[in-house]
């Protein structure tokens, strides 16, 4: 197996990508042998999922891990599980909590050379870096959050690629894989383009330490690349998501005459409908939690009812009743379905028994309202509404509403049925305006499972921490089903032989999937008791 060391690993979505290449047939192509990460709770689900893996590729996954995700086990009996014990100790061994940068490079280095000399037969053989530094310094909106602020270029998350790059001139991977924001593109630091110095510096991190930079999506000579060709666009390839991020594959010098150029492959569309239209339809809870019953909720959908002008209940309402439960932790109303799509197939887990993370957040009443006209609207019109769409019945109460200089006009967004979703970011930790749900009858934003279906991990994939920890891990993740294809592009690069069963990524979502629907129009659900 190639070793990975992989850097800023987040949840895991980068490693869960590049591990499940020839994983299910028993010949994994990829062996994770260190994983670095600073956020104690995403580092916590990463722990848990190496552990997992650990398992699955010994004896299988015992039922206790099912036990835990469903919250029939605690932490510590799940933890004295024998199995999972030994498997815990293991990815301990893989998996770090530390904060890369000057002060700990020492220690990291050390890490990562032990690492590598235990699973490289000579330093002279192939070996992947992974991994993407954290983006905010790069994404426009966090230029945008801090404009006027004037320690701004001096922040250090501007340079902590220079870590990525450290680990480059000091341990000459054959191959590394870099993600990082499309912002990335557009981002200055004291004048110069800050792409241009990344490209610079990764392509000679020392002198006599050279990398020819590839793209994986434009078929065009090194040399002509232009930097918008290095950004991959998530919803050509499968995935439900507009995610479009800097994705470069670095390839060491000496290594190019043994090396194979390779670019991912289109594929067929996943649309929000796809991706959760199955899961189970729960309803939002109101804030305050004194306020909330499901007689209360009852009411909100019957005054946008009335608002959206729908009048009495309709026989084709009476097929859509209104969800009363807001879900759960784990949720067993869902069964999987019998025929189930290439997508489906990469995220369902017939094990598990129900869905976990399912819960709706709570939201105040006039915020519930706003989603379920939206959402109603939405279905209607095809297109995702503005605030000045909203009646002026369910305008927010703000002093600039309605003004020529209002800002955020789309702060409220349907995530639309029949398209891939917009970007999931770790903002959706903070609240759901963002990310409302198409189905009207609901009246909410997004789970952290549907936002993590939205992401491909599977569902299998359990997240560590409070919701609003589960949120921003999931946002600021590499969707798992974009790595796996990028995985098998690299295995590919380096000539490794796949068998055909063995490229899971490429053939999991190969065909156009079966469209999911909600009732259309989704106003059928409001007006049902």
């Amino acid at each position: 197996m190639i070793p990975i060391v992989d850097l800023f690993a987040g949840p895991g979505g980068l490693n869960e990508g590049f591990s499940s290449i020839g994983e299910d047939e028993g010949q994994p192509v990829f062996r994770t042998v260190a994983s670095f990460e600073m956020n104690k709770y995403a580092h916590g689900t990463l722990l848990l999922r190496t552990a997992y893996r650990i398992m699955k590729r010994a004896a299988g996954v015992p039922s206790s891990y099912y036990r835990y995700v469903q919250g029939m086990l605690s932490w510590p009996e799940f933890a004295a599980d024998p199995t999972v014990a030994d498997a815990l100790a293991q990815a301990r061994e893989e998996v770090h909590l530390v904060e890369l940068g000057e002060a700990n490079r020492s220690s990291v280095d050390a890490t990562i050379r032990n690492a590598l000399a235990g699973s490289l037969e000579g330093m002279d053989d192939d070996w992947v870096l992974i991994g993407g530094p954290p983006c905010q310094a790069y994404s426009l909106a966090g230029r945008s959050r801090r404009k006027h602020d004037e320690e701004f270029e001096n922040d250090h998350k501007h340079f902590l690629y220079k870590e990525y790059l450290h680990i480059i001139e000091k341990f000459r991977p054959t191959v590394f894989v870099m993600e990082n924001v499309k912002g990335l593109l557009s981002s200055t630091n004291k004048g110069s383009q800050t792409f241009d110095l990344i490209l610079r510096d990764l392509s000679e991190p020392s002198p006599g330490v050279n990398y020819e930079i590839r793209s994986l999506v434009v078929d065009e000579p090194v040399g002509q690349l232009n930097p918008k060709d290095f950004v991959i666009r998530a919803e050509d390839y499968g995935i439900p998501q507009k995610r479009h991020r800097v994705i470069l594959l670095g390839i060491r010098a000496d290594a190019l005459d043994r090396t194979s150029r390779v670019f991912l492959e289109p594929k067929s569309a996943v649309t929000v409908n796809d991706a959760i239209g199955d899961l189970p339809r729960i309803r939002s809870t109101i804030s305050p939690a004194a306020e909330d019953s499901p007689l209360a909720w009852s009411i909100l959908k019957h005054e946008v009812t009335a608002i959206l002008g729908l009048g009495d209940i309709s026989e084709g309402a009476a097929l859509k009743p209104t969800p009363m439960t807001a879900g759960g932790p784990f949720h067993r109303g869902y069964r999987i379905p019998a025929v189930r799509t290439p997508y489906q197939k990469w995220i369902l887990d017939p094990r598990l028994g129900g869905v976990t993370l399912h819960h709706s957040r709570s939201h105040m009443s006039e915020d519930i309202k706003r989603y379920g006209y939206l959402a109603a609207q939405a279905a209607i019109s095809g297109r995702a509404l503005k605030l000045g769409d909203l009646p002026d019945e369910l305008q927010p109460k703000h002093k600039n509403i309605g003004k020529a200089t209002t800002p955020f006009v789309d702060r409220f967004r349907v995530q639309l049925a029949d398209q891939p979703s917009s970007t999931v970011v770790s903002h959706i930790s903070k609240d759901g305006h963002y990310y409302i749900h198409p189905d009207a009858s609901q009246m909410r934003s997004l789970t952290v499972r549907e936002a993590a279906r939205l992401q491909t991990f599977p569902d299998n994939y359990f997240f560590t921490g409070s919701r609003t920890q589960q949120y921003h891990q999931v946002g600021n993740a590499v969707p798992p089903l974009l790595a796996a294809q990028i995985a098998a592009k690299v295995a590919e690069t380096l000539r490794v032989n796949l068998a055909p069963s063995g490229q899971k990524a490429e053939q999991s979502i190969g065909a156009a999937p079966k469209r999911l629907s909600y009732s259309t129009p989704a106003l059928v659900g409001f007006v049902a008791s």
